[in-house]
């Protein structure tokens, strides 16, 4: 089975998507029409992101690093990871996490999340809040509540 990478490589507003260039993702539980939890083979070059910092309400989140050493950012601080090694971040901790890639190698891991209905993400860097509609689309506001 072949696997796309997605037509758009974020969801997330300008500023704030210009930021995510170099991740490449392919959902692998698209594929297999997966409703309870997605699975996402991602890539960074060198210099990318996983994602903005954040932390969710009600949606866990799991990573297994494949390829590369990541940093991982959390409320604790940084912490560098290699191939073999995971991370998972329990929804409604407020934990902010995310991936960079400072190494000179492509990173490659799994990531995986659950759909729960009715998430919501804080975004502790940036001015930014989502959650995620009825239609199961993430919408971005300010954090004083106004929509980008």
């Amino acid at each position: 089975m072949a696997l796309n990478t997605r037509t758009s490589s974020t969801t997330y507003p300008e500023p704030f998507a210009s930021r995510m260039v170099g991740r490449e993702k392919r959902p692998l539980g698209d594929i297999f029409e997966l409703s309870n939890f997605g699975v996402n083979l991602t890539r960074l070059i060198p210099g990318a992101c996983s994602a903005l910092r954040h932390a969710h309400s009600k949606q866990d989140e799991f990573v297994y690093i494949l390829v590369g050493c990541p940093v991982l950012i959390t409320d604790q601080g940084e912490t560098l990871l290699s191939p073999r090694m995971c991370a998972g971040f329990k929804a409604g901790t407020g934990n902010g996490h995310q991936l960079v890639n400072r190494a000179n190698e492509d990173v490659l891991y799994l990531e995986v999340g659950d759909r729960t209905a009715g998430d919501s993400a804080t975004y502790p860097d940036d001015d930014l809040q989502a959650a995620l509609d009825n239609d199961g689309e993430w919408q971005f506001l300010h954090k004083n509540g106004t929509p980008y």
